[in-house]
């Protein structure tokens, strides 16, 4: 059985999976955060999260009670989905969509 671990992003750009055996990635009670880098803002709500996307060209596409999509107002082809319930339902991989899309602007710590 394989051991867990965490998806990083080393400088190159390249995402990877660091193995762990113990600890908290091995257990999945990693706590990671998104933060707003231009104001070192951590983003601890959606309507903060959507107000800075904004400010980037993103606007809300489509919604459920689930998940709201953002899609860039320039016509762009990238989508992001967050969970409406974003303290409960946003995960790492939400997190990384929104690094990924808007390089320079976000980051993801950890806690």
């Amino acid at each position: 059985m394989a051991s867990g671990g965490v998806w990083v992003f080393r400088k190159d750009g390249v995402m990877e999976l660091e193995r762990q055996q113990g600890g908290a990635a091995a257990t999945g009670r990693s706590r990671k955060a998104l933060v707003y880098v231009p104001a070192n803002e951590t983003m601890r709500t959606l309507p903060a999260l959507e107000r800075r996307l904004g400010s980037l060209g993103w606007e809300r596409y489509y919604e459920d009670r689930a998940v709201v999509q953002l899609h860039r107002r320039d016509g762009g082809h990238d989508l992001i989905h967050l969970p409406r319930d974003f303290a409960a339902g946003l995960r790492s991989i939400h997190m990384y969509d929104v690094v990924v899309k808007n390089r320079g602007y976000f980051r993801v710590v950890d806690l």
